[in-house]
């Protein structure tokens, strides 16, 4: 008897665009498992209702995406330490005696993106953070874990970049943060922009910072051409260079894996993402 097939899907407003039901579906092809994972837009003023009626009809499991991810972590019942620390979930996992673990694979998978897709090296490094919204909440424990030599948070609002920074104060690692211009002359192993900048092709108003002989760059937002902060990172010559679209596939990876018990390999779909973008 065929066992009914389980149900996923990723909640957002957008969410037209999202590249998460083809990222998971080729999880399951490689292996050689079967399940339902749709993109589904829910209104604002809908979303509790929704996530609990999903996972009353035998849901298996949500991705949450902008901009509800705060909402979901308030939703449920126990957290990740990466989940309590972002006070933001992007994968609500149902637990067997009732109630939802909420979960931030966001950091995970862009610290592994970092390192075991590109190479880099984490540990020690002077690392700077643009942002301070729900993109860089869910990145900055995973990212201390590496131990980096200090993390400095710089937004354009300075009092959002220095409740963020509050969050990790017990951390043995300083955290600092201040507003973009605090930056000014800073010299800097890696620079990671967690703005929405780059989805205008735009680049945040950052001061002049030096870059460090081996400085590595890293956009969370992934495009089919390199971003506004990807053609700045070339021009102040950075040793390397790359978008989110590693960081995308590898926090699903660790959702499906956080759902499933099996942690699905990465390369193939990685490089069938990118060849599959389209530019214009």
């Amino acid at each position: 008897m065929n066992q009914p097939q389980a149900n996923y899907a990723v909640f957002g407003n957008p969410i037209k665009h999202s590249k998460s039901p083809a990222i998971h579906q080729a999880f399951a092809e490689q292996l050689k498992e079967s399940l339902s994972y749709r993109a589904v837009r829910v209104e604002h003023e809908q979303f509790e209702e929704k996530v609990r009626g999903f996972f009353e009809h035998d849901g298996c499991g949500l991705n949450i995406t902008v901009p509800f991810k705060e909402r979901a972590f308030a939703l449920a019942d126990s957290a990740s330490t990466a989940a309590e620390l972002a006070g933001a979930s992007n994968c609500l996992v149902p637990q067997q005696g009732g109630g939802l673990h909420a979960a931030n694979t966001d950091g995970v998978g862009m610290v592994r993106d970092m390192v075991a897709n590109l190479g880099w090296q984490l540990q020690g490094r002077r690392t700077l953070i643009i942002g301070a919204g729900g993109a860089v909440r869910g990145i900055v424990h995973p990212l201390l874990s590496e131990r980096p030599g200090s993390l400095t948070i710089v937004n354009r609002t300075p009092t959002r970049a220095q409740e963020l920074a509050e969050r990790f104060s017990n951390t043995q690692i300083k955290v600092e943060a201040g507003e973009l211009e605090s930056v000014a002359g800073g010299v800097f192993d890696l620079v990671i922009n967690g703005t929405s900048a780059s989805l205008e092709d735009a680049m945040p108003a950052l001061p002049n910072i030096q870059l460090a002989p081996k400085c590595c760059c890293y956009d969370l937002v992934y495009a089919a051409e390199p971003t506004a902060f990807m053609r700045w990172s070339a021009s102040q010559a950075a040793w390397a260079i790359s978008d989110g679209l590693g960081m995308l596939v590898e926090q699903a990876a660790e959702s499906y894996y956080l759902w499933r018990g099996q942690r699905p390999a990465t390369d193939a779909v990685i490089s069938a993402l990118r060849h599959g973008l389209t530019v214009g």
